[in-house]
This record gives structure tokens, sequence and C-alpha cells, in this order.
């Protein structure tokens, strides 16, 4: 046994051997397969067991197995008591360091236990060490490991090196700058030693020096140290405020990890603005953004300035915003308010009303001395923005008879602004606190738009009464159309002696007025004649429309065959008529004149000439409300001729056709009486019972209590009326009055708005076919439903009334409304049909012209049709006010930007906000146009700083802000490509 273990041992020993002389030849995998073989079969007494253990953990490391760490660590837990456990960690160590891995060397040498390692390991460890700490940036621990070291032979320069450096980064410049000066002429570390030094004079405040040792470097330096060192002369002679010399070196800096910051920016913008290059000076500044610092406060400070300088006034009140929000520099910060405050009383404001912007300021600054300057601002801002109500509420709350005095003439322009907004009762009472005013100008504009008003309430004696007591007083250039408006007065109160008189006084006047309203004086000058019967005149008066193809030309061409007729020249009146049908290819008259022509031609005895007329409207115009008398007048025609059966038919036709009609029922009286005539009462008899209009309802109980009800609804005892009305109704389900008491009791409830008991009845009456009160009932219902913004139930009625009326306004109403509620449900194709047809027709008077084209923009643009959205939307600016005018110049804005206008584009906006400010919802979206364009024109700090505040401020506008930011988060992306300062949205 003991000879056998001696065999064993050797052959282990000579395996040994032989691994550590692969080892030795850097053939790690074989020798580890060796090292595995003698750790197994070795006794455990064995020193050859814990070797082996030992080079087999070597060898992994060398392999860089992924399993090396663990062999390590389990040698060490294994063999505790090696020798070999303070090398294995050592070797490690510098296995990695070798390998340009110090930080993972680092935690092996952290093992090492130093009293067990020769002097020069110790040294060795302890400079490997601190180079592994400065790796991991433990730069205290790093600058204990070199201090030992710095005056040692073999590692005192590489130890001094980097103690220096240390020294640098820990900013202890002292220590750092008489350590590196030390072995400054050390080729290995000249050019970074030299960098060091020159930026700590800079960091010492030596800028002289650095400019002169500075541009000795740059003469020598490598291309990677070319931007700092350029960096280090442009700030140095920043600091000594040469600004001119400055700018070719700031402008070499290429950034950390080519990138800039705002600090960078804010020197080369500043070094530019002291050489008054604003141009220069802005395209730095304005890169600035995403940071609230000493820096930035200063930046928007001096672009404030840079704008001004230029007359960017709306740019540079965005600046001295920023500016006076931040509180590093508080001379800065009260100087950017006050020019902030002045600016949005010169400019406008799109963030905020210029009154509480002005007060404000007087609130924070009360001692300052623009005090009083800023406080004579705020009402005049107020009127500025056309904010007349603020501008009252301001006077009330600071009262003085100045005060007092100037509210007369604020309650003009209020009332005159919800006049406009056709708001006459909101408008009346300031109308009548301005004429308490010791100003003739606001007096007398006071009493004019009273009288106005009062005419648009349908108070006509209240506004003629006020329009007479002024008449002589006011200046007639100034208010050209008094004579014109009191004539109308009267032409409503049916006074038409009176109207006649004033409409001629305002045509003979001298007064520059629009075309179309002289001609439409003209109109109502001939009407007024004509209804007092002096056809001669209303003639000439309607002559003059015809003469100049005016508006309503048709309407003047019948009322003149009209008058012919009255004048029983009705030779005349028959050509005239003609006219009326032949002559106009849109005319809603054609169907008037056509049954006017028919009763011309029976008196003139032209008979075949009336039968052709009637004819003619009967198969032309289905709808027309002529067609029951046309066709009752044309069978008295027959019968008159002695041609019963066509007679009969006529009046049968009539009966049928028109049952709830009064023409059906004079139709069965004339039917009546030819029957009479032929002896055949039975058949009348016969066909009446087939007739449910026609029965023994003609009772004297009856129409008595139709009567009865009737003077109520005439007399407009609406109580009264409503009881009578049932009554009858109750009393007569199938009575001869039942759908005119219908009728008359929806609109009674119609006038004292009780709209679903309206709404109730005027479907009775609609339900019961087209009768001689269907255009009336359509038009009150679809006036409910519009007023209840129903607009579903509204449009099939408009519809209907669009195709039965007669009357010329109520098919301009249906048309207009039917585009208007298209457009609301989204129906673009039909709004613009419609809006198209509204268009069409000449007499539209301008503010319906300018709804149609206002919707056939808006549906153009929604459509995508963008040429034509843009076309209408030009058209309509230039009629536009109010609120209208801001959105078209939102759209103007909109398309010029498109068009990569951008200044022009920015020119609209600013005037959108300087006039229009009371419109915030067009002012904050064109505000998001402004931001592209100011991006587009490379101002990047007026883009940010306009959608920052859009988000900020107008939370209430959600589809506005939702914008802003998918913008602010593209710009802030785009910027932080370039710029350290900047985060991007999705970072944040």
């Amino acid at each position: 046994m003991i000879s056998q273990q001696s065999i064993i041992e050797a052959n282990e020993v000579a395996n040994f051997n032989n691994a550590v002389k692969l080892y030795n030849n850097k053939a790690y995998a074989a020798a580890q397969k060796l090292f595995e073989e003698v750790e197994n079969s070795a006794l455990n007494s064995s020193n050859l067991k814990s070797d082996a253990s030992y080079y087999d953990a070597m060898c992994a490391v060398k392999l860089n197995q992924t399993n090396a760490d663990k062999k390590v660590l389990g040698f060490v837990e294994k063999y505790p008591t090696s020798n070999k456990k303070n090398k294995a960690f050592f070797n490690v160590g510098n296995y990695y360091f070798a390998n340009r891995k110090a930080a993972y060397a680092l935690k092996w040498y952290q093992k090492v236990n130093t009293d067990l390692i020769s002097e020069e390991n110790r040294k060795e460890l302890n400079f490997k060490m601190g180079y592994g700490l400065l790796v991991t940036k433990n730069l205290s621990l790093a600058k204990d490991k070199f201090l030992p070291l710095i005056n040692d032979a073999k590692y005192g320069n590489d130890s001094r090196y980097y103690y220096g450096f240390i020294a640098y980064k820990l900013e202890d410049y002292g220590v750092a700058e008489s350590t590196l000066k030390e072995i400054a002429d050390n080729k290995s570390y000249k050019a970074e030693i030299s960098y060091y030094l020159l930026d700590i004079s800079f960091k010492a405040g030596k800028f002289e020096r650095c400019v002169e040792v500075g541009k000795t470097l740059l003469k020598t330096a490598k291309r990677k140290d070319i931007s700092e060192i350029s960096k280090i002369i442009g700030e140095s002679y920043f600091n000594l405020k040469k600004y001119n010399e400055a700018i070719p070196y700031l402008k070499a800096y290429k950034g950390k990890g080519r990138k800039w910051n705002n600090t960078d920016y804010y020197q080369l913008g500043y070094a530019y603005f002291k050489q008054n290059d604003f141009e220069n000076a802005i395209s730095y500044f304005n890169k600035i953004i995403d940071q609230k610092n000493s820096v930035s406060q200063n930046a928007y400070y001096h672009l404030a300035e840079c704008y001004l300088n230029i007359d960017k006034k709306n740019e540079a009140l965005n600046a001295f915003k920023a500016a006076s929000e931040m509180s590093f520099n508080a001379e800065i910060k009260e100087d950017a308010a006050l020019n902030y405050a002045k600016l949005s009383y010169e400019e406008g404001n799109p963030f905020e009303n210029v009154s509480d912007v002005l007060q404000n300021y007087l609130k924070k600054y009360p001692k300052s001395s623009a005090y009083n300057e800023i406080n004579g601002l705020v009402v005049s801002s107020f009127i500025h923005q056309k904010d007349y109500q603020g501008a009252l509420d301001y006077l009330k709350k600071k009262k003085s008879i100045e005060n007092s005095k100037f509210s007369y003439e604020v309650s003009l322009y209020r009332g005159i602004q919800l006049y406009n907004e056709n708001k006459f009762k909101d408008a009346l009472p300031y109308f009548t606190k301005s004429i308490s005013s010791d100003l003739p100008e606001i007096s007398n504009g006071g009493s004019y738009w009273e009288a106005e008003t009062y005419y648009q309430l349908k108070e006509y004696q209240e506004s003629l009464f006020r329009f007479k007591k002024i008449e002589d007083i006011l200046n007639k250039d100034k208010y050209p159309l008094v004579s014109y408006n009191i004539g109308y007065a009267f032409f409503k109160l049916k006074n038409y002696d009176e109207s006649s008189g004033f409409f001629n006084k305002f045509l003979s006047s001298n007064t520059t007025v629009e075309e179309n309203i002289k001609y439409d004086a003209y109109l109502r000058l001939g009407d007024s004649y004509f209804a007092k019967r002096e056809y001669k005149n209303a003639i000439s008066a309607y002559e003059k429309i015809i003469q100049n193809k005016a508006n309503e030309e048709d309407y003047a061409q019948y009322q003149i065959a009209m008058s012919y007729g009255f004048m029983n020249e009705n030779n005349l009146k028959v050509k005239t008529l003609k006219k009326v049908v032949n002559d106009y290819n849109i005319s809603n008259l054609k169907d008037d004149a056509l049954y006017q022509l028919a009763i011309t031609f029976t008196k003139l005895n032209q008979n075949t000439n009336a039968h052709k007329a009637y004819d003619r409207l009967l198969t032309k115009y289905t709808k027309s409300p002529f067609l029951a008398r046309a066709l009752v007048r044309q069978g008295l025609l027959y019968y008159n001729d002695g041609q019963n059966r066509k007679a009969l038919e006529k009046f049968k036709f009539t009966a049928s056709k028109y049952p709830n009609s009064s023409d059906a029922k004079e139709a069965v009286r004339n039917a009546k009486n030819i029957y009479i005539d032929e002896d055949n009462l039975d058949a009348y008899v016969a066909w009446t019972k087939t007739l449910k209009f026609v029965e023994v309802s003609d009772s004297e109980i009856e129409n008595s209590s139709f009567s009865i009800a009737e003077k109520k609804y005439f007399e407009a005892k609406n109580s009264g009326a409503i009881f009578s009305l049932k009554k009858y109704l109750r009393n007569f389900p199938n009575g001869v009055h039942y759908l005119k008491a219908t009728y008359y009791l929806a609109d009674v409830f119609f006038n004292q708005k009780l709209y679903k008991q309206a709404i109730k009845k005027y479907m009775v009456v609609l339900d019961a076919g087209v009768s001689e009160f269907s255009e009336d009932v359509l038009t009150k219902l679809t006036q409910i439903y519009l007023q209840q913004d129903n607009i579903y139930e509204a449009i099939p009625l408009l519809e209907k009334l669009e195709q039965e009326a007669y009357i010329t306004e109520n098919i301009l109403y249906a048309q207009s409304n039917l585009m208007r509620g298209y457009y609301k449900t989204k129906a673009y194709n039909q709004a613009l049909d419609y809006a198209k047809k509204v268009l069409r027709n000449r007499k539209i008077d301008d503010d319906l012209k300018l709804d149609a084209k206002i919707i056939i923009a808006r549906t153009a643009f929604k459509t995508e049709d963008l040429e034509t959205a843009k076309t209408y939307f030009a058209e309509v600016e230039k009629e536009a006010t109010n609120e209208l005018k801001a959105e078209t110049l939102y759209y103007n804005a909109y398309f010029k930007n498109k068009e990569n206008e951008y200044e022009a584009s920015n020119k609209i906006v600013q005037k959108l906000i300087a006039d229009y400010s009371a419109y915030k919802y067009w002012g904050v979206k064109s505000y998001v146009i402004m931001a592209k364009n100011y991006y587009n024109l490379k101002d990047a700090y007026q883009a940010t700083f306009i959608l920052e505040n859009i988000i900020k401020n107008f939370e209430q506008f959600d589809d506005v802000v939702k914008e802003a930011k998918v913008e602010l988060e593209k710009i802030k992306e785009n910027e932080a490509k370039t710029n350290n300062s900047v985060t991007p949205q999705n970072k944040n």
C-alpha cells in the first residue's frame, strides 16, 4: 500500500508540473484540464490539491470564462489558509487592469491584504487602485492613493499627474496648479497639463493671461482641444468686456458632446448685443429656452431690447414678460414689468387683458415713478380692446367727476356694440344713459341709437317719437339715414302720407349712402304711393328700380302692373305682367303675375288668353297658393261661357284638392248653382256627402261661436281668445271653421311663448294638408325649433317651407336656415348647396350674403377644399366685423403660414390680437400659428414662449391647448439635439 501511494503522488506531481509548464506557455485550456485532474485525484492533505485549484481559477480568468470569479472565490473558500489566496486576488486584479477593466480590477484589489505583499507590490497596488478609484469617480479616495507615490521613481510622474488632475476636478486649483507645473514639460502629459493650467488661470480670473497663453496653445493644440481652448479665450475676452474680440472664439466652441447650453448661447448673444448687432444677438438669445435662472432672465431682458431696436414690439413684449416673471434680479424684474405693461397697451396682449396687466403693475409697484402714467392708460386700454363693459365697471369703481362724465361716452360705445350683436333690449339702457351727457355729440348719438333700437324692437311709435325729437339737430353727414329711418317707421305704422314725404326727403338729400339703401327707399316710396292710391307717383318710383336693375326689380315691375290695373289701364297692365313672367329667370312673382294676367284678360273679355294664363299657372306652379283661387275663377269663366262640364270639373277638383280652404267652399257654392241650373240637385246632395267639410255646420250657433273667438283673437285678448277658441273646437270638432280656429289658437300660444302647446296645434293644421295657413305655420314652427336649437326637427319643415312658400322672404328664410342647419349637423355638401343657392338670390341683404359666404368658407375648409376656403374667407374678411372678423383673420394667417409667408402671417396675427382681443378663442388659436411661424423663422424662444403661455393660460380651449402641446414637444425634441439645457417634453 505504501509503495502504491508513492507511485500515485509521483504521477500527480508530474501532471501538476506539466500543467504549470503549459500555464507558463499560455496554453491555458490544456493546463486547466490537467489542473482539474490533479485537484480531483490529489489527496486532501496534499498542497497539490490547493495549488491545482488556484491555477485552475487563474486559467479561468485568463480564458475569460463566465465562471472565473466563482472559481477564484471558490478556491479562497475551500482553502482559506492557502498562501496563494492573497496572490490570487492580486493576480486577478492585475489581469483585469491589464485588460483595461480598471473598475472591475478595483474590486479584486480591495480584497488584497497589503500586510502580506512586498513593498514594491504595495506601491503597484496603490497606484492601480488609485487609477481604479479615479475611473469610478471616487476622486477623494483616489487622491489618497496617489499622494504617497508622487516622489516614487517608478510611479512618481504618473501619480503626480493624476494627483494634480484630481485636485483640478475637485476645484482645489492651488494644489492642482502647483502639482501640475512640476511636470508641465513631461511629453506624455504636456498637452493636457497646458489646458488644465489654462483653465485654472481662467477659474482664478487671470483673463489677460488666459488670452495670451490660450492663443499660444491654439497654434500647437490637437484638433480635439481647439474647441475647449477657444471657449476659454472667448470667455476671457467676454469677462474683459472685449466683446468684439470674444465673438470668433466663442463661435469656435463646439460644445459638450457637440451641444451648447444656454450660457453658451447667452455669452455669444450678449457679445453681439454689445456691438449693436441686434439681428445676430437675437439669433443666439432666442435659443435659450426651457430653463429659469439668472442667465435666462438676463437673456430675455436683453432679447427684448434687441427686438425693440429692430421695431419688433410684439416679440419684445413676450421677452419682457418672461424676464418680469423671474426674481433673480429685482431691478431687471421691475423694469421688464414696466415695459411689458406699456407694450401691452401699445400692441395688445394675447394672453392677458391689457387692463389687467396695467392694474397688476400698479398693485405690484405702487411706488413706481411710472405709477401715474400707467394709471392713466387703464381706461384707454378697455376702450382700445373694445371691452366697454370692463371700462364702465372700472369707471364705477374709480369714482370721480371726470370718470362719471366719461362713462356716458363709454355707455354709447357699449350700446352700439350690443346693438351690432342684435342684443337690442340689452343695448337700450346704455343708449338711454348716454343721452345725459353734456357733450352734444354723445347725447345726440345716444338719442339716434335709442330710436334705432326701438325700431328693431318693433316699437315703431316710440322709435318715431325719438327720431322726430332729434331730426333737426343731428349732423346729416354722420347720420345720413335719419329721414330714411323716419320714413320706415311711418311706413310700418301705415301712415303712408308721412312715409312718402320722408322717403322723398331722404332721396332728395345730397348725403352719400349705399346704392342698395337708396333703391330700397325708392321701393318703399313706391309702396307708400301705391297704398295711398297715387298710382302715377308709385309707377315713377318703381321705374327707378327697373332703370337701375336694382334688387327686387321683378317686384317693382309687378307693382307697376298692379298700378296700371287700378288706373283701368288694363292693356298696359297685361304688357307689364308679361314682362314679369318672361323677362326674369328667377322670380317668385311669376305665379302672381299669371294669376293677375288671367283676371285682367277676363276683364278684357279675352277669355282664351285668360284660360291660357290659368292653364300655365296650374301646370308650371303646382305649389302656388293661387291654385285653389285660380281653379275657382277658371271654373266661373267656363260657367259664364256656358261650359258647365268644364266648370264643374274645376269646382270639384278644388273641393277635393283643397278641402280646408275658403276657395273649396266657394267652389261648392258655385257647383251648387250649376246643379240647380241643370235641375240635378240630387246629384249635388250625393256629391256633398262625400265632402267632410260640407254638412249642416253653417248653423247660426257655430258661426256665432266662431265669430266671438275670432274677435277676441284679432283684438289680442289672449287669455279670452284661448278660452273661446278651445270652446269652439271642443263643441264643433268637424266645424267649417275648425282649421282656422286651430290655427288661431296655435298663433295665440306662439305669441304667448307657450311653444309646446303651439307646436301641437300647428301640427294639426299642417297635417290637414295645404291650406291658406300652411306657409305661416311652417314659418312659425321652424322659428320655435330653431329657437330651441332643435335643428333636426326644423330641417324637414324648412325643406317643406322652401317648396311650398309663396312669400319671397319665407323662401329665403327657409333656404338660409337650411344652409345653417346642414352646416351645424355636419351635412356639409347640403350646406354648400344651400349657401350657393342663397348667394344666387339677388334680393338678399348684406348680412345674409355674408352668412352664406362664411358657410361656404367653413364648409370648404372642413372638406379640405382649401383653395375655395381661402377665396371665401378672404371675401368675408373685407366685410366682417367683431368675432367673424377675428375668425377670418385667423384663416388668413393660417393660409399665409401654409404658403411659407411667415412674416406676413405674423402681421395678420398681430392685427387680430391688437384689434379683436375680446374674441379670445381666435386670438389663442392664431397664436399657435404664430409660434409655428417663429420657429420657421429660427426664433425658438418666441415659439416656445407662446406655446407655453397658451398651455398655461387657456385651459378652457382644449383643442388649442392640445395642438400647442404637440407643437411644443416637436420643438423641444428638435432643440435638444443641439442644446444641452433643453429637456424634451416626453422626458419630463
